[in-house]
């Protein structure tokens, strides 16, 4: 899952362009030790190359503290593979400032790979409320947002226009759309991303916590998934696959291929993460002018979305420790964020901005967004999430292309999490 598309790519993590703005061959080690110096920042996932522009003010005004961008591969599961086989490394690895999905935090922390960080230096009490939780594990500040997400319903406004009918709030009312009225315009109902990747566990949580279940308690240590509300959940998608609502292809779909699929005007119904309304919305596409965004649908009214987005975390082994933490302040400070919204497109972590008149007006997703995000939840916390969310995959994987019924799959996934917790 692009992380912070993510996720959070995603969820939702982001890409970094290794440009000219950054320092011919500089790396952490380079220069003398200390507080201060020069920073390796790791991030993957950019789709809109905002983030570039951003840092190059910070070397502009920071010469001692340069840093040097590292791409890693777009996909989250390749990006956390790559960090973390690095940060196993011992010494000092490659990276010093990792911007990292939300919901690795609590397992890099439990490792013993990132540092904790002091609570008063980062302006927390502006940020959004429900994302500062994603930074924390064991009660103590492991990394700062940076940026977050909130999965959003895309529709065809000018189709639902014409049919005369709202946008779906209820599951009935989003499969009844998706069955009925989308075949008259030539249209796929509905999608969200269902490939095996991070971004079906997120459709799968969102899936199960919007019927009211959860997958995992006590910091990963408890098992909840096998409940009526799970097999609800999984059940919804897996008979949106059998009954065509859902098009087969969805099944090789992530955040970009769905994406794609709505821009160019083939479904009615998308779930994606803001940044897929913004680009869908540009001048030049099939739909422009013609979208609108809503809370996701649940069984009963409104769903839940999952929380996305990424933090900023400092490698525990890094010899620039205050570099890293200035660094961290200068991309979460109030003008810098505006920019994450408007040349990125991705949802700052700062409460205000999502009153601004000028960015609402820009950006009209937004008062929706903000109360996606206040009820959003996170993805299973785990210090062994990489093998939470695979467990995840595998098995909704299974359930959506019948290999086993909504009931088989739950069952199973709790026995494989519990092997899990118990580690």
């Amino acid at each position: 899952m692009r992380w912070m598309h993510t996720a959070g790519r995603g969820l939702l993590v982001l890409v970094v362009i290794m440009t000219g703005y950054v320092t011919s061959g500089a790396r952490a080690g380079d220069g003398p030790p200390g507080g201060r110096g020069p920073l390796t920042l790791a991030t993957a996932g950019d789709l809109t190359g905002y983030l570039g522009p951003l840092l190059k003010g910070w070397n502009r005004t920071h010469p001692g503290e340069r840093v040097t961008l590292v791409e890693l591969p777009d996909s989250a599961d390749e990006t956390h593979a790559q960090m973390t086989t690095d940060l196993r490394g011992g010494d000092r690895g490659r990276f010093d400032v990792l911007n990292i999905d939300v919901d690795w935090t609590s397992e890099f922390a439990a490792a013993g790979w990132i540092r904790p960080l002091p609570r008063d230096r980062f302006p927390l009490g502006s940020f959004l409320p429900p994302v500062v939780d994603t930074a924390t594990y064991e009660g103590r500040l492991y990394a700062v947002p940076y940026v977050t997400n909130a999965g959003l319903l895309l529709y065809r406004r000018d189709v639902l226009d014409r049919e005369g009918v709202p946008p779906p709030r209820t599951w009935a009312e989003l499969e009844r759309d998706a069955r009925t009225i989308a075949p008259k315009y030539g249209l796929d109902g509905y999608a969200g991303q269902f490939l095996p990747y991070e971004g079906l566990t997120v459709n799968a949580a969102e899936a199960v916590y919007s019927a009211g279940g959860t997958i995992l308690g006590g910091e990963g240590r408890r098992v909840t998934v096998d409940s009526a509300a799970a097999r609800e959940g999984i059940g919804f998608l897996a008979r949106g696959i059998r009954e065509g609502w859902i098009p087969k292809r969805a099944l090789t779909y992530k955040e970009e291929e769905s994406k794609q699929s709505f821009q160019d005007g083939r479904l009615l119904f998308l779930r994606n993460w803001p940044y897929a309304y913004a680009v869908a919305s540009e001048k030049g596409t099939k739909v422009a002018g013609r979208i609108g965004a809503v809370p996701l649908p649940g069984p009963d009214g409104p769903g839940t979305s999952v929380l996305g987005g990424s933090n900023l975390a400092v490698n525990s082994h890094t010899r620039h420790p205050d570099s890293a933490a200035r660094l961290i302040a200068y991309l979460t400070s109030a003008p810098v964020q505006r920019q994450v919204l408007m040349r990125g497109a991705l949802p700052p972590v700062r409460a205000a901005l999502y009153e601004d008149p000028a960015l609402v007006r820009r950006f009209p997703y937004l008062p929706t967004l903000r109360t996606a995000v206040l009820t959003a939840r996170p993805r299973p916390r785990s210090p062994h999430y990489d093998q939470v969310s695979l467990a995840v995959q595998a098995v909704v994987q299974d359930a959506l292309t019948g290999r086993q019924t909504p009931g088989q799959a739950v069952r199973r996934l709790a026995r494989e999490l519990d092997a899990i917790a118990r580690r």
